[in-house]
């Protein structure tokens, strides 16, 4: 199932929109959160979110790293392991 993640929690994601649909709205809890950047686990390959999305983090001084779910997941642990203050959003495998 697809995931929300901060540090301080972690939720089902019960209906994410398609990548290409995926608006701020959709990350609001992770934007609350502050986090330096949030990972974006795309299912089980790397896509790319929409650009008007990736500017609106950035205007707000969060970056957003694409990956397919399992790198970020990979990444989650590191980062987190460097106390890193990060979110993520994961789409499922399949």
């Amino acid at each position: 199932s697809a995931l929300l993640m901060t540090v301080d929690s972690v939720a089902a994601w019960s209906s994410p929109p398609a990548l290409a649909d995926l608006v701020p709205d959709d990350l609001a809890p992770l934007v609350a959160a502050r986090p330096e950047f949030i990972l974006l686990g795309t299912g089980s390959d790397l896509s790319r979110p929409p650009r008007a999305l990736v500017a609106w983090l950035e205007e707000r001084g969060i970056g957003i790293e694409p990956m397919d779910s399992r790198a970020a997941a990979r990444a989650w642990g590191v980062l987190r392991g460097e106390g890193r203050q990060i979110a993520a959003a994961l789409y499922p495998l399949a």
